[in-house]
């Protein structure tokens, strides 16, 4: 295993950079893409029902509210971010074996919490890893990010078939040989050692650039968290909901599927279309097709519109997702020095985690008393977050982002 790069090299390439972070990327991916559709189908197979289903998913996003900035700022502190990213993949993937023992409720939730403790942390240090490349290397981060959606609509795509073929008792083992997939890729991370000196992103906008605690900073991420919480009764009931309408395994693999060929085709352009727009610009965009999202997920059903209906909604993933997914890294590149890049990530995270939790820990009593109807709710969630925006100064929502130069 290659050892830290020492400080006089830290600003080299790596060899295969961009390769190597995009293979991360997608390794990390494949468990989450076949996790988020089908593992709500396996626990109510299992025999939970919709309050049960919604503490499972519910429990372990309040606990890495806490466990999840504490692992990414250690990873700060830390000679070789990789490292730890391989640990906690690791660990990730043994405790994913115990899903393969009787599903008791009990034992199920308490697996659940401990296991996304090392599970979430996943995305946020690659992302650190990338954004780093981002800010010494001029990488394009979309370009790298999109392998990431390559693979989770992989997964999302095969799920359906395995589950048809092999019926929701293969989701454990189709989870637990994700994760170890991607703790042998994680070994061959590239090591670009801890920083140990300033971005050469410009200096003067790092000096006239929001800070990790500051208002708008605060403001930013808050407002980006709400807006991601909306799909929480999607991520939790959207299978369900999918499935009580009469649709088959095989075309909910689809519909999960097709909203994220419409993430990877966004990610295609945004550079070229939208790479000039401020990161609170993006995330407003995400708001608003969040917002036309769920006002009209519900009114597919009622007038026969039926699958097509519903991949014409999912389509609009490639807004409020996407523009989420690429607007807050956006904020912390160009505001953030990379020496707390991982607090910044572990920042964003909480936000995002305490409305997520949040939201799907109440999605269980919302879709038993509304059922698509609580769709608009998850509208006026995500209208709520945009509305926040409106509250960052207009100094910031005017950032463009400026090439990273070597020689700053």
């Amino acid at each position: 295993m290659a050892e830290p790069a020492p400080p006089e090299e830290q600003f080299v390439k790596p060899r295969h950079f961009e390769l190597r972070v995009a293979l991360l990327f997608s390794a990390i991916f494949v468990s989450v893409g076949f996790h988020l559709p089908y593992f709500p189908l396996w626990l109510q197979a299992s025999g939970f029902d919709a309050n049960q289903i919604a503490f499972v998913l519910s429990a372990p996003l309040f606990l890495r509210l806490i466990t999840t900035p504490l692992i990414t700022m250690l990873a700060d502190r830390l000679p070789e971010r990789a490292d730890l990213l391989i640990a906690v993949v690791g660990i990730t993937a043994l405790l994913s074996l115990g899903y393969l023992l009787p599903p008791t409720y009990g034992f199920v939730l308490g697996l659940s919490v401990i296991l996304h403790v090392f599970w979430t942390p996943h995305a946020p240090l690659v992302d650190s890893i990338a954004l780093s490349g981002v800010r010494r290397f001029g990488v394009d981060y979309a370009r790298i990010r999109k392998w990431g959606s390559i693979a989770f609509v992989s997964a999302n795509f095969s799920g359906g078939f395995i589950i048809a073929w092999w019926s929701a008792s293969a989701v454990p083992v189709v989870i637990s040989a994700g994760l170890g997939l991607a703790f042998v890729v994680c070994l061959f991370a590239p090591r670009l050692g801890r920083p140990r000196r300033s971005s050469p992103l410009s200096a003067a906008a790092l000096r006239d650039a929001p800070g990790l605690l500051t208002r708008n900073f605060l403001l930013f991420i808050a407002a980006a968290g709400i807006i991601n919480s909306s799909h929480g009764l999607l991520f939790s009931f959207g299978s369900i909901y999918f499935r009580d309408v009469g649709i088959d395994e095989r075309t909910i693999g689809f519909l999960y599927s097709w909203m994220v060929l419409a993430e990877i085709g966004m990610m295609l352009v945004f550079q070229r279309v939208f790479g000039r727009f401020s990161a609170p610009a993006l995330v407003m965009i995400a708001g608003a097709g969040a917002v036309l999202r769920w006002a009209l997920m519900p009114l597919v059903e009622p007038p026969g519109a039926g699958v097509a209906g519903f991949f014409a909604v999912q389509s609009l993933h490639a807004v409020s997702t996407v523009f989420l997914l690429l607007g807050v890294p956006k904020m912390i590149a160009e505001t953030i020095g990379e020496e707390r890049m991982g607090a910044a990530q572990g920042a964003a995270f909480f936000a995002s985690g305490l409305s997520m939790g949040l939201v799907t820990l109440v999605s269980g009593g919302i879709y038993s008393a509304l059922g698509a109807s609580g769709f608009y709710l998850m509208a006026a969630v995500a209208a709520f977050g945009a509305s926040l925006l409106l509250f960052i100064s207009p100094t910031v929502q005017a950032v463009v982002a400026t090439p990273p130069s070597r020689d700053s």
